[in-house]
């Protein structure tokens, strides 16, 4: 940045990205930015891209089964919030939401419904698919996991917050099947595009503290595949979203 002339602030306009993820990426070497904003960054900075990211170069050269996987964290709150953030302020196609209660969104992505109206905009589908509030596997996880903040309290915020949105105005949101509970309340799979976290829940913990895998598509059959085809199972038996006072 030095040889070119550029300041943080600077490289962000000619990048299209904030000052303070172009600082992020400066001060966390784990941090690799997506591919567009790293072509970007290297014809401003007029250097090859493993210059500035030499762990890209390294995974491209991956042949084992873990190729795909970009990051994996011990717990799903060691994700970096921005993380979340930037996936779903890059995506442009497809952003699908297939955590149980999906709740923690709102609070740890910053301006959530901001992006979610902006990208509904831009023409990406956005997708909700959440464990229905009622539902006996929702019960069964309550009294497994004995904490305040229930589980079908989480589903409701999520449900709240999606009719703050226009009543899923462009956005779809379904419950899982019953008979999908199961599997559906064990493994969140969230897609950005070509890139997703997933989380597999253990035991008795909350999902924030089960381990996630940052993934991203390669090639078919690969890891990305096969937990986007699970939870496109899982969608297509899903049952629309309908009004507490219509259900009763």
């Amino acid at each position: 940045m030095e040889s070119a002339g550029l300041s943080p602030r600077q490289l962000a306009l000619r990048v299209g990205v904030s000052g303070k993820t172009v600082e992020r990426w400066i001060s966390n070497d784990d941090l690799i930015p997506h591919a567009r904003n790293r072509e970007d960054a290297c014809r401003a900075l007029g250097v090859d891209e493993e210059m500035l990211w030499p762990k890209v170069v390294k995974e491209r050269i991956k042949t084992g089964g873990d190729r795909e996987i970009l990051h994996s964290y011990p717990y799903r709150s060691a994700c970096p919030s921005n993380v979340w953030g930037e996936l779903t302020e890059q995506a442009t196609s497809e952003l699908f939401f297939a955590g149980y209660t999906n709740y923690f969104l709102w609070t740890q992505v910053p301006d959530f419904p901001g992006i979610l109206r902006r990208k509904k905009q831009e023409g990406c589908r956005i997708r909700f698919l959440i464990g229905d509030p009622n539902g006996e596997v929702t019960r069964q996880r309550e009294t497994i996991e004995d904490v305040a903040l229930t589980v079908s309290t989480r589903i409701r915020i999520t449900l709240e917050e999606l009719e703050k949105l226009g009543n899923l105005e462009g956005i779809e949101a379904r419950f899982s099947a019953p008979q999908d509970a199961v599997n559906h309340v064990s493994l969140s799979v969230f897609r950005f595009d070509s890139e997703a976290l997933v989380t597999p829940h253990l035991a008795r913990l909350v999902g924030h503290d089960s381990p996630l895998l940052h993934l991203r598509r390669i090639g078919d059959g690969g890891m990305f595949s096969r937990f986007a085809e699970h939870a496109e199972e899982l969608w297509e038996r899903a049952v629309p979203i309908q009004s507490e006072e219509s259900r009763a």
